[in-house]
This record gives C-alpha cells, sequence and structure tokens, in this order.
C-alpha cells in the first residue's frame, strides 16, 4: 500500500472536518474525483481507521478479492476498538457498502453472527456499534435479509429494553424503521411480530424526550412517520395508545418547545393517515380536550416560527376536515364554551382560534348551531383583552369564508364591531382582514356602508404602517368586487392613493404590499368597467409587466392575475398583449422549485444522495454507497439539504397560477390565442403529474377550458346524446382533445371540470379520448361512489369492509363531484346510459339516508334528478324504485333536499313513459307543504317553493285530467313569480299554456295575478327569467289575451309586448 496515497487521503479526510467551506468543498471535490473510485482506497481507509483518531469519509467501489477478504476480518474488530463514536459510525458505514456487495453474493456469511454477537455483548459500547453497523447494513440490503427478520425480531427485543444505552434503543427503533418498509400485507407472522414490539418502540420515543435528546427524538419521530404513511397497517392496533402518548408529550410544558413539536406533528400525521382508527375508536374529544389547553400558548411573534399552540390548532384543524363532524364538533363546542367563559384571556383566545380553525371542516354541521356561536363573537368582538378580540377577528374571517349567508345576515352586528376595531391600532390590522372577508361575501348588503367604510379606509392609507395598508389595499378591493359599478365614485380617488404603491422595490413588506395593490386595481377593473377603467390599461399592464421583472414570485404571480383580470374585463382588446404576456407564463410554468439553484433529479450527485420515491415506502434515505450507475455517493455533508428539502412553495403557487390563467386567457381572447394553443398545451400536460395538487388542478382545468374554448370555436352544430356519434368533431378538436386529455391524471383529478367538457362537447368527447365502453371513466365515478379511490383508501380498512356512513365534509364534496360526472355521462349518452344506470343507482341512492349528512342526501337526489334528466324515457324500467326514494326525500327535515327531491319528482313524472296519473293526488299532498312559506324564508326555502312549483307545472303539462285545478290553481299561481330558480319557470309557463290551451275558463280567476307576472317575468331591466322560447310563446299569448281584455293587458303594462308596439 502506497504510504503516500493514505496520508493524501488522510489530509483530505481531516481537510472535511475544517469549519471553511471552502475548504471542505475543495477536499470533497479531489475525493470524489481522485480517490473513491480508488480500488486502494478502502484498504487506506482501513489503515486510517486503525492509527487515525479523527473523523475519515466512506469511500467504496470495486477492489480485489484478497483486499475484501482482508478489509471483511480487520474491519469489524477495528470498529470495536475504535473509542470516537463518529469514527465508529463513519467505519460502520464501509462496513454496510461492502455488505451491499458481498451479501448479495454469498460472501459474508460471518457478518450476521459478528453484528448478532456484538449487539449481545456485555459491553455497552461494543452493543452501541453493533446496533448501529446493523442499522446501517439493514438501510442498504435489507431484502438480502428477510429470511432472518423473525431472528431480528427476537433481537430487536432485546435491544429495545437495553438498560445502559438509549443509543442501543434509539438504534434499534431505526432499525425497525427501515424493516418495516419492506413487511408486506400478507407476511402476517411478520407483521404480528413487529406490532408486537411497538409498545417499547413508543416507550424509547418517550425515554428521548424525557432526556431532551432532540437529535434522537427527530430520527425516532421520522421513524414514526414513516410508519404512519406506510401502505401496510402496522400501528392499526396501537393507534390509541400513539395518540394519547402523543398527546402527553406535546401537551407536557417540562419538554422543551421543540420537542413538543415533533410530537404534536407526529399526532397531525396520525389524524391524517389513520383517520378510520381515530374515528372507530370515538378518539376525537379525548384529543380535542388535550389539545385544548396546548392551544391556549403563548404564539411567536414571527409568523413563520413554529409553536406547539400552532401545532395544536393546525391538529384540531385536521380533526374537523378529516374526520366527521359528528365526532369532532359537539366535543369542542363543550370546550369552546367552556375556555370562553374563562377569567383568563389566553383561554378565551384559544377558543376563539378554535373556533375559527373548525369552521372549514363543520361548516355544513355548524350551520343550525350558530345561534349558540354568535354570541360568542359578539363577546369576543367586545372583549376586555386585545389579543382576544384579534383571535375572534380571524374566527370571524373563517366564517365568511366558509358560511358566507350566516355572516351576510349579521351584518348589523359585525359591520359595525369590526370597524370599531380599525380604529384601534391593537386590533387594526386584524380587524381589516375580517372586514376584507366580509366585504368579499356583503353584495348589495354593502350599500348602507359603502361610505363609512371606504371613508375610514382612505384615511388609513395616508396614516397606517405598511403592514396594515397592505390589509387595507386588500378590504378595498373586495369593496370594490361587492359594490360593482356603485364602486365608481371612488375609483379615481382610489387609484391615486394606490397607484405610487407600485412604484415599491423593498422585499417583504412592501414587494406585499405592491402586488396586493396590483390585486385590488385589477377588481377595481371588474367592478367599474372597461370603458372606465380604460385610460389606466396600458400604464397598468406596464406595471405588470415590471413586476415580473423584479425577481419576486409574489410580484410575478400578481402580474399573471392581473393579466387573467385584464383580459377578461378587455376581452378582445387584450390580444395586442398575448405575445409578451404568454412567454413569461410558459417560463413560470418551466422554473425550477428547489432554491435559488436548479438540483433535479437528473443530477447524479442528488440521485446517488436521496431517494424519494413515489410510494410512501420509499421513504427520503441517505445512500451510503455508488448508485445503479456506478456514479459516486453523496454524503449528507456534501448536500445543501435545505436547499435540496425547502421546496419553494412561492415559485409552486406561481406556477399554479401561471397554468390557470393560460385557459383563462384563451377563454377571454379566443381566436386570437391560437397561435399559442399548441405550446400551451404541451407545457399543461407535463405539469398534470405535478406533486403539488394545486398545479395538477390549474393544468387540468386550463387544459378543460382549452379544449371547450377550441370547440366553442370550431363549426358545429348541437350535438345529439348516444353513443353514436352524429355530429363529430372538428379534426382540429379531436387532436387537440387526443393530446390534451388522453391522461389518466386529468380525468380523475377534477370530475366536475370533466363534466362541464362532457356536458358542451357530447358524445364526441367520449370516442376522442378512447373510453372502450365507457369503462375508464365509469370506473372513475363507481370508486368514489364505492368509497375506494385512491384518495379514499384508508390502509387499515380491510378491502371487504364498508366505508362508515359518518364520514367528513370534504369526503361529501367529493362523492358529490363524483355526480356530476355520472349525471354528465347520461346527459351526454341519454337512452344509451341505461345499462350503465342499474350499476350507478344503487351506488348513488345509498347515500339517500336519514343518517347520511345534508350534502350527501342533497347531491344524491340531485344527481338522479340530472340522470333522469338525461335519459327522458329510457328511466322508465326504473320508475318504482325513483319514485319510492324521491317520496322519501320529500318528507326530508332539510330544504334544500326538498328542493332537489321535487326537481327530481316533477322530472319522473315527465319522462318515463308509465302513466302516474295514480299517483298524482299523493304527489300534490306532499309537495303542497313547498308552497307554504314565510316572507323572511332563506335562500334555499325559496328554491324549494320554486322546485315544488316546477313540479306542479310538469304534472299539469303530463296530464292536467288527472290535476284537481279547482285545488292547485290557487297555490300554484300564488306562488309566481319565482324568486330563485329561474329555471324551473320553463315547465311552469308550459304548464300555465298548457291550461290556457285546454282549459282557459279555469284561470280567469287568475288573470290580473297573471298578467303582472308575465309583466315581471318580461322587465328589460331585470335579468332573464324565461329564455327566447318561453318569451316568444308568452308573448303570443299577450296578444290573444289582449284581442279579449285589451284594458287588464294594458294595466297591467304590457302594452310594450303587443304586436306593432
Amino acid at each position: 500500500m502506497d504510504p503516500t496515497f493514505v496520508q493524501q487521503l488522510h489530509n483530505l479526510l481531516a481537510q472535511t472536518t475544517s469549519n471553511e467551506t471552502s475548504q471542505v468543498k475543495s477536499a470533497t471535490t479531489q475525493l470524489n474525483q481522485n480517490y473513491y473510485k480508488n480500488p486502494a482506497c478502502i484498504s487506506a481507509l482501513a489503515s486510517i481507521i486503525a492509527s487515525s483518531p479523527e473523523q475519515p469519509r466512506q469511500p467504496l467501489d470495486d477492489v480485489t478479492q484478497d483486499e475484501r477478504e482482508q478489509i471483511k476480518s480487520k474491519l469489524p474488530e477495528l470498529i470495536l476498538a475504535e473509542p470516537n463514536n463518529l469514527v465508529r459510525h463513519s467505519a460502520a458505514r464501509v462496513v454496510a457498502a461492502i455488505a451491499t456487495i458481498e451479501i448479495p453474493h454469498g460472501t459474508w456469511s460471518q457478518l450476521l453472527p459478528f453484528l448478532h454477537q456484538t449487539c449481545v455483548s456485555q459491553q455497552v459500547v461494543h452493543r452501541e456499534v453493533g446496533t448501529f453497523i446493523l442499522f446501517t447494513v439493514l438501510e442498504n440490503i435489507v431484502e438480502g435479509f428477510q429470511e432472518h427478520l423473525q431472528s431480528f425480531f427476537k433481537l430487536f427485543e432485546q435491544l429495545l429494553a437495553d438498560p445502559e444505552s438509549l443509543e442501543v434503543r434509539i438504534t434499534t427503533v431505526r432499525a425497525l424503521g427501515v424493516i418495516a418498509q419492506y413487511i408486506d400485507s400478507d407476511d402476517k407472522n411478520d407483521l404480528k411480530s413487529f406490532q408486537n414490539l411497538l409498545p417499547a418502540m413508543i416507550q424509547v420515543i418517550g425515554q428521548c424526550v424525557e432526556a431532551a435528546n432532540e437529535a434522537g427524538a427527530r430520527q425516532l419521530f421520522d421513524v414514526l412517520e414513516t410508519l404512519l404513511i406506510l401502505e401496510v397497517p402496522i400501528l392499526g392496533k396501537h393507534i390509541p395508545e400513539l395518540a394519547q402518548f402523543l398527546l402527553q408529550c406535546g401537551g407536557n410544558r417540562s419538554f422543551e418547545s421543540e420537542l413538543r413539536v415533533l410530537a404534536l406533528n407526529a399526532l397531525n400525521w396520525t389524524v391524517q393517515y389513520k383517520k378510520s382508527k381515530l374515528q372507530s375508536h370515538g378518539l376525537a374529544p379525548a384529543i380535542l380536550e388535550g389539545l385544548m389547553p396546548i392551544a391556549t400558548e403563548a404564539e411567536p411573534e414571527d409568523i413563520d416560527d413554529d409553536a406547539p399552540s400552532r401545532s395544536a390548532l393546525r391538529i384540531i384543524d385536521g380533526l374537523a376536515t378529516h374526520l366527521p363532524p359528528t365526532q369532532v364538533f359537539p366535543a369542542l363546542r363543550t370546550l369552546i364554551q367552556q375556555y370562553f367563559g374563562s377569567p383568563d384571556p389566553a383561554l378565551r383566545r384559544g377558543a376563539m382560534l378554535a373556533l375559527g380553525v373548525s369552521v372549514e371542516g363543520c361548516s355544513e354541521f355548524m350551520t343550525p348551531l350558530m345561534g349558540e356561536v354568535w354570541p360568542i363573537i359578539d363577546a369576543g368582538l367586545q372583549d376586555g383583552d386585545a389579543s382576544v378580540r384579534k383571535a375572534t377577528c380571524v374566527a370571524v374571517s373563517c366564517l365568511c369564508e366558509w358560511l358566507e349567508e350566516e355572516c351576510v345576515s349579521k351584518h348589523a352586528v359585525l359591520i359595525p364591531g369590526i370597524m370599531t376595531l380599525i380604529n384601534d391600532p391593537e386590533t387594526q390590522r386584524t380587524a381589516c382582514t375580517a372586514l376584507d372577508a366580509l366585504l368579499e361575501i356583503l353584495h348589495d348588503v354593502i350599500d348602507q356602508y359603502l361610505q363609512l367604510i371606504m371613508e375610514r379606509l382612505a384615511g388609513l392609507l395616508e396614516t397606517a404602517p405598511l403592514p396594515v395598508k397592505t390589509v387595507v389595499t386588500g378590504a378595498i378591493g373586495s369593496a370594490a368586487h361587492a359594490s360593482k359599478e356603485r364602486f365608481l365614485p371612488y375609483f379615481e380617488p382610489t387609484m391615486r392613493h394606490l397607484q405610487h404603491f407600485l412604484l415599491l422595490t423593498g422585499e417583504g413588506e412592501e414587494i406585499e404590499l405592491r402586488g396586493i395593490t396590483m390585486d385590488a386595481i385589477g377588481t377595481f377593473a371588474e367592478a367599474v368597467g372597461k370603458d372606465v377603467f380604460r385610460p389606466y390599461f396600458p400604464d397598468m399592464m406596464k406595471q405588470a409587466f415590471q413586476g415580473i421583472e423584479m425577481g419576486s414570485a409574489r410580484l410575478r404571480e400578481c402580474s399573471f392575475l392581473f393579466f387573467g383580470v385584464m383580459a377578461r374585463v378587455f376581452g378582445e382588446e387584450f390580444a395586442v398583449y398575448l405575445p409578451n404576456v404568454v412567454p413569461p407564463l410558459l417560463a413560470s410554468c418551466n422554473q425550477a422549485e428547489h432554491g435559488e439553484e436548479t438540483l433535479t433529479l437528473s443530477d447524479p450527485g442528488v440521485v446517488a444522495g436521496f431517494a424519494s420515491g413515489t410510494s410512501p415506502s420509499n421513504a427520503i434515505t441517505v445512500a451510503d454507497e455508488t448508485d445503479a450507475n456506478g456514479n459516486p455517493s453523496v454524503e449528507l455533508e456534501d448536500v445543501d439539504l435545505d436547499k435540496m428539502m425547502d421546496v419553494n412553495s412561492a415559485i409552486a403557487v406561481e406556477k399554479e397560477i401561471a397554468a390557470d390563467t393560460i385557459g383563462t386567457l384563451f377563454a377571454a381572447t379566443q381566436g386570437h390565442f391560437f397561435p399559442f394553443v399548441e405550446q400551451c398545451a404541451l407545457e399543461l400536460v407535463n405539469m398534470l403529474p405535478h406533486y403539488y395538487e394545486g398545479i395538477r388542478k390549474s393544468a387540468t382545468d386550463s387544459l378543460l377550458e382549452i379544449v371547450r374554448t377550441f370547440y366553442d370555436l370550431s363549426d358545429h352544430p348541437e350535438w345529439q346524446p348516444g353513443r353514436n356519434v352524429v355530429v363529430p368533431l372538428s379534426p382540429s378538436v379531436k387532436e387537440l382533445i387526443n393530446h390534451a386529455l388522453d391522461n389518466k391524471s386529468v380525468v380523475s383529478s377534477l370530475c366536475v371540470g370533466f363534466a362541464e367538457t362532457i356536458n358542451k362537447i357530447g358524445p364526441a368527447l367520449l370516442k376522442a379520448v378512447h373510453f372502450r365502453d365507457l369503462e375508464t371513466i365509469s370506473n372513475i365515478a363507481i370508486q368514489i361512489l364505492e368509497q375506494k379511490a385512491f384518495c379514499q383508501q384508508d390502509p387499515d380498512q380491510d378491502e371487504d369492509e364498508e366505508a362508515p356512513e359518518d364520514q367528513a365534509e370534504y369526503e361529501s364534496v367529493l362523492i358529490s363531484s363524483a355526480g356530476d360526472l355520472v349525471a354528465a355521462l347520461a346527459n351526454c349518452l341519454g337512452a344509451d346510459f341505461a345499462p350503465a344506470f342499474g350499476t350507478f343507482f344503487p351506488l348513488i341512492s345509498k347515500y339517500y339516508k336519514k343518517s347520511r349528512s345534508l350534502s350527501d342526501r342533497s347531491s344524491a337526489i340531485g344527481c338522479l334528478a340530472e340522470i333522469i334528466s338525461g335519459m327522458k324515457g329510457a328511466v322508465t324500467p326504473s320508475t318504482e324504485p325513483l319514485m319510492e326514494l324521491f317520496y322519501k326525500a320529500l318528507s326530508d327535515s332539510d330544504a334544500e333536499v326538498l328542493s332537489n327531491a321535487a326537481f327530481a319528482i316533477g322530472l319522473l313524472v315527465e319522462n318515463s313513459e308509465r302513466d302516474l296519473s295514480p299517483q298524482y293526488l299523493p304527489l300534490l299532498a306532499v309537495l303542497q307543504p313547498l308552497f307554504v312559506i314565510t316572507p323572511d324564508a332563506p335562500s334555499a326555502r325559496l328554491n324549494a317553493r320554486d322546485n315544488a312549483a316546477g313540479a306542479v307545472g310538469r304534472l299539469i303539462t303530463r296530464n292536467i285530467s288527472a290535476v284537481p285545478l279547482d285545488q292547485v290553481l290557487p297555490v300554484f299561481v300564488e306562488a309566481l313569480p319565482l324568486k330563485n330558480d329561474f329555471l324551473e319557470n320553463r315547465p311552469v309557463f308550459r304548464a300555465i299554456f298548457h291550461v290556457f290551451r285546454t282549459s282557459p275558463a279555469s284561470l280567469i280567476p287568475y288573470l290580473d295575478r297573471l298578467l303582472q307576472v308575465f309583466a315581471h317575468v318580461l322587465d328589460p331591466s331585470g335579468p332573464d327569467q324565461v329564455g327566447d322560447e318561453i318569451r316568444g310563446e308568452l308573448i303570443n299569448l299577450i296578444g290573444a289575451l289582449n284581442a279579449e281584455n285589451p284594458a287588464k293587458v294594458h294595466a297591467a303594462g304590457l302594452a310594450a309586448f303587443l304586436p306593432g308596439a
């Protein structure tokens, strides 16, 4: 062995421990290029390990068999004799690297006996070395040791209880974490043996936390999180004990804050990945009881700093969104009331924040309980402690986002309360944020407050600190959104206030204010319209382009949003900017997201350093050997971990906005966008498999928007329902669909968007994307309705086990979207959907049970109604079961379900070829209560009456002789004009026309009332309520009535609609 080679290697290894970054990089480069590829390196390293007290580095490459045997016999003994722990660990990784070569060839039979002997040695240092070597070996080649797993489990059982060394116990848990990734669900013995060790593993984690061993605790919580995300149900039986343990660790204020956060983060993962076990054991109330005291702890000032209180609120949010609200909100409501009644402001503040974070997942469940919530909000806005008032503003913001109607109904309390807090410097910023959220939803109600709000906010633009100016600007944008053209008097003065914000260039708060200003000005343009905004348009576009050039992801995002708004406002006028707008959008879609430098998985260094597979079992691990292509490995110290792991979320959001804007631009500028379609479609397709769901969703949305817009621009007659394509696609549209939509991730990611596209393009779309026998697309909906789609899977739930009926509200949203997709298929295929209906009917109808949520019940009935509308007479064979289901739904307690049920039963009578006349009287009896409403009835109740009127209209039109007109017409006519659902004017007026044709005398007593209704729906100053076909027939009817009774027609103000008028 060349002594010079050994000395040079020694010197370079020593240099890698320097504090000078440049020296470390230089030494690492030389080691990679000149030493680690040299076969003599391992022998030299073995010599260094035996003689040097310093920490060596790991090399690995092929060496001769003689040298291998020499090293294999010498290296383990050297490691045991080495007193320095870091040196032992480095040498252990050398052993692991050698084992990856030797074990698969069966040429190191001595290794396992040696490791076993070392792990059970009487000397604690030997046990520490042995367990670490075994851990590093398993990290590399566990697959070669699978026949030894049972003996490992017996050994690990002993090591988990090592009486002297916490290090032995920690390393044993880490080794078990590696083994867990290779256990299959079918390996029942291995699974059981592993599960038997879980209590001891959890105990070791607790020992780490108690000993304030942060490094060890981080390693073990990483193991725990790996176990949680595995598809094999390793933890299932121990979830209650695990949740209790993590809650105790997270709630113990004597532990270090960082360790408590680690425990709470693991509990958050437990909520996400083991929700079925939490649900089946009913653990939410106990977890909430443990979390609430933590939520009351102080928060750090820096919003980016983590703390136990923030972690606790995240878990409360997770419980609300992942579990059925019936298991979460009742217990949380009790705790909130208890804590809010405390004299301690910290408890009141915690209660208010917990209320705020729970709204997203429990909004539907909370709605009937808001009578109990509003007194707490009212008290919070007037609380004597500023922190409670600020927390209440946060809660109000959340309520506005998820419970719009309820918040608007409380405007008389909320607006004055929030405006008072805006006058208080302590609460000014959070109050402005709450005002922003409230203004966003106020609509016409804003009229009575607009002047007061604008005067106060305009004053703050002059005097408030920069962070407050930012939220004030956002609030003004929301005021413009709500008031629309009524914002016009404030437009120019506000533009003068805001324009200098567009000159800000400083990082942080200045950039944020500039970005919010761009957003607000875009909203102004939508409010006042293009003619008023046109003088500002060129200059604002210039400002948006400057924002793109400033190197800020946030400003690029705001510029892209602004482009989308301007395209919507100005339409084809925006086309002149497309050559300058589209390239930065595409550049954004293409950019890297990892730090400032590009680090991609095509970089051999990164590949060697990390494996971040697509399945949960492929956890991120450090590789300690050459990669599959023989490239040198990269040590942990050689990679900038922060850069590698810190995916830039700001850039991800920017890319999401860029992808979304592409579809908006095409829809707005129409044919002017043709030169950019192909390149944009290609880029969007490339984004479909992106890890970030926001990007996948935006790319899907934009692709579907491109397809729909392309179809609108093509020369096409109306499509005909059915599997046979009567109206083929134009070649250009077909080519685009094949290019953009022949991708499973598109079809499965957005059922609603795909349903919209099917409804627009019809059967030709299904043929274009090659859905053989509709199997692919139908299976997407079937899997979701069976609750077996990938995003619904829970490894702890048996395949043949029925999903629980009580589920999270987000699950109901997914079920509803699948229903939209099925309804679109029925609409598209018409009578040809009949064979598939036999499959879908039981899957959909099971969601109508009294035990199901409002959303499930409503969407099930609504979906079946839309299917009937699409299938028409082909639904006849299923008339009886559908009628039975709709009767049940018409006795529901909720107005939304009643509305859909009335709509559905009317469509069934209209389309079924069965004579349903014998059902008319019982049907009219169950519909009658829907006509009885109070003047202040909520929107859903008005909707139900409109749909009941539509149903009665369909009954009349289908068989007028079966309707007791003398009893029905007084109620029917009194319900007119319709207030909410103008689509139901079609069956209503068809019935009126039918009665005038067949039994005109029966309508004479109601003529004055009907003429008023006619004037209302034909009023040109209001929205179109009837459509062209009904309007034309109605005007003809007015002409006929004028011939008989001109005085009444003129008195009703209908003279303008008479021929020759």
